[in-house]
């Protein structure tokens, strides 16, 4: 008897607490349904250009087609014109050009679900029209092959914002190193000590534009230049919290607080070292683990760098891959931002096909409802919730712009890189 009282009071409690956790995921369904969801960093367009597949098809890339979009509730990723490290001393403009063609030719081959857009209004007609909007982010300085006309030229082809530098130091940035390398040495990056004087012409006239100023990938020293040039908001497209995870690709809190203070953002990257310091532990040792070998196979290759990195690949794949970070670490480092620099100053820049350590729950651009129904759980509100999942972002945009109509009476810089 005393056990069947014992079963049904339990019962009793749990009935409310089921209920409540139906209530908030169908909270959070309407709400994700409602909102504009951006992404600022899906890396599709390298992903195609190496293997070119309709975007129709689930499974075209890793992490990205239009059906698991859907899925998500996207409304607007920014595809990344990636531009290898391999292509800065030539070729670099050449790629980034093809990359934005094939942009181009991924919408026009898909009019009824994708539209490509360049301004957070562009971004809202695109949910009101129940399509994708599509913009570019060139991911590299080097893209611009030192040229201000070139870059001018990117903004005019559609591209909305430019990662100053990728893992390579280019000419006038220097940039946070390739840490994903067994023998990373953050020291080899070091070459300007933050920006060269024609990077801040770089940043001004990124500024005068339009262009959003990306300081993804770029050192510590660079962002603090950054941040003293630009008389526009700066983003982060595709970093995480150091404070989290102690990796060099992610911001620092006072950088946070530093990005926020002049109307920036900072994305949130996914991938499972910049989530979870654990992960990234474990990966730091499985580097350290293959760098001997690593070094032997740098003298063999030197002169082939694709063959070098196909190779070292093949030798993390047989070191083991480090665990992967669980989903809620991206709620975790979304909650750190918004702690540090405000609410808003968070968002979502996935870098989907551009990692391979994808959080555990979190695999594909289909699991954004996810994010949603998380924050609502943790007692974020409504605004907020969307606030992260877009309008923080459509907010920051609108400050860029504000700064390049202030700049509009400005003339074009006639500044040329002079090599040393």
């Amino acid at each position: 008897m005393l056990r069947r009282m014992r079963l049904s009071l339990w019962l009793v409690m749990l009935v409310p607490m089921i209920a409540r956790a139906d209530d908030v995921a169908t909270r959070a369904r309407k709400i994700h349904a409602e909102s504009i969801v951006v992404d600022t960093h899906l890396d599709a367009p390298d992903q195609l250009a190496r293997k070119w597949v309709d975007v129709s098809t689930r499974g075209a890339t890793d992490h990205f087609d239009i059906p698991r979009a859907r899925e998500g509730g996207l409304t607007a990723p920014f595809f990344a014109i990636y531009v290898a490290a391999s292509y800065a001393e030539g070729g670099a403009a050449r790629r980034a050009l093809e990359l934005i063609d094939l942009t181009h030719r991924v919408v026009d081959g898909h009019p009824k679900e994708l539209v490509m857009a360049d301004s957070a209004a562009g971004i809202r007609a695109a949910k009101q029209a129940g399509k994708m909007a599509i913009l570019m982010g060139i991911e590299g300085g080097h893209a611009i092959e030192d040229s201000l006309g070139v870059l001018r030229e990117m903004y005019r082809a559609g591209v909305r914002y430019m990662t100053l530098t990728h893992t390579n130091t280019n000419h006038w940035a220097d940039s946070s190193g390739p840490f994903y390398e067994p023998d990373f040495d953050p020291k080899k990056s070091v070459v300007h000590g933050g920006l060269s004087d024609f990077g801040r012409e770089v940043v001004k006239e990124m500024n005068r534009i339009g262009m959003i100023v990306d300081i993804s990938h770029v050192s510590d020293d660079t962002i603090r230049d950054v941040l003293a040039v630009s008389r526009a908001p700066v983003m982060a497209s595709h970093s995480s919290c150091r404070a989290l995870s102690n990796m060099p690709r992610n911001v620092t809190d006072d950088q946070i607080k530093q990005i926020a203070a002049k109307g920036g953002l900072v994305m949130i990257n996914v991938g499972s070292g910049f989530l979870d310091q654990k992960s990234y532990d474990a990966f730091t040792a499985m580097l350290a683990k293959v760098r001997p070998e690593y070094v032997k196979l740098k003298v063999k290759y030197a002169k082939d760098p694709a063959k070098l990195r196909a190779e070292m690949m093949e030798l993390y794949k047989k070191a083991g891959r480090p665990p992967r970070a669980d989903w809620t670490k991206v709620v975790d480092h979304i909650e750190h931002v918004m702690k540090v620099g405000g609410e808003d100053a968070a968002g979502i820049g996935d870098d989907f096909d551009g990692i391979e350590d994808v959080p555990v729950g979190f695999e594909d651009v289909s699991f954004y409802p996810k994010l949603t129904e998380e924050l609502l759980r943790r007692g974020h509100s409504e605004a907020q919730v969307k606030k992260v999942l877009g309008e923080n972002f459509l907010a920051f945009f609108a400050r860029v712009e504000a700064a390049k109509a202030k700049l509009a009476s400005e003339p074009a810089s006639t500044a040329v890189y002079t090599p040393k």
